[in-house]
């Protein structure tokens, strides 16, 4: 093989190589973002959110609201239901003052990426459907609008015995503000 073939070769590697790993960094960004930890260098949803927020804390049209800060409006039972991401994928979850903990449903820990197998449902809880079995979890990234909170404690209830996600107590207890006013619920970070 010639000389000129081989630089050719290496070439043609190098590209490939390089179109590789930015395929690899796309799909994993977010996990590359903070494993580097370029996440105060580059700008964030938070921040590309809060350019599109255009209701203030009271709901005033033409405020700005601050970043880290989400508004609930209660559904016609009192509930506050949200979308919410966890380890960054979408579930839908009540956020729930009397829930100690996030509680998945198996269901939603499956969408999450999380594996539970019988012999990890070592905890008891009580529910209002009585005593239920648990697998504890720790949840990596639990977002909810512009507030993230990392590593947060979180159970998964067996198979069928809840029938949605609980944004609970450790994840909540992590926030600066917690209030419901004119029925609206405020979370704030």
């Amino acid at each position: 093989m010639s000389s000129g073939t081989r630089s050719l070769m290496n070439e043609v590697l190098m590209v490939a190589a390089i179109a590789i790993a930015s395929v690899w960094i796309i799909a994993n960004f977010e996990t590359v973002k903070q494993e580097l930890g370029l996440e105060k260098f580059l700008p964030s949803e938070r921040v590309m959110r809060a350019e599109e927020a255009q209701s203030g804390a009271a709901g005033e049209p033409g405020s700005i609201r601050p970043i880290g800060y989400v508004e609930l409006d209660s559904d016609g039972r009192g509930h506050y239901n949200s979308a919410i991401e966890i380890n960054g994928r979408a579930i839908e979850a009540m956020v729930d003052t009397g829930a100690s903990v996030v509680a998945l449903s198996y269901e939603d820990a499956r969408r999450s990426g999380l594996f539970i197998g019988s012999s990890d449902y070592t905890g008891r809880v009580r529910t209002a459907n009585g005593v239920a079995k648990v697998a504890p979890v720790s949840l990596e990234r639990v977002r909810i609008g512009d507030i993230l909170i990392r590593n947060v404690r979180g159970v998964v209830a067996e198979p069928g015995k809840l029938d949605g996600t609980l944004l609970g107590m450790s994840f909540l207890s992590r926030l600066k503000r917690v209030e419901i006013k004119q029925g609206r619920l405020i979370l704030q970070q």
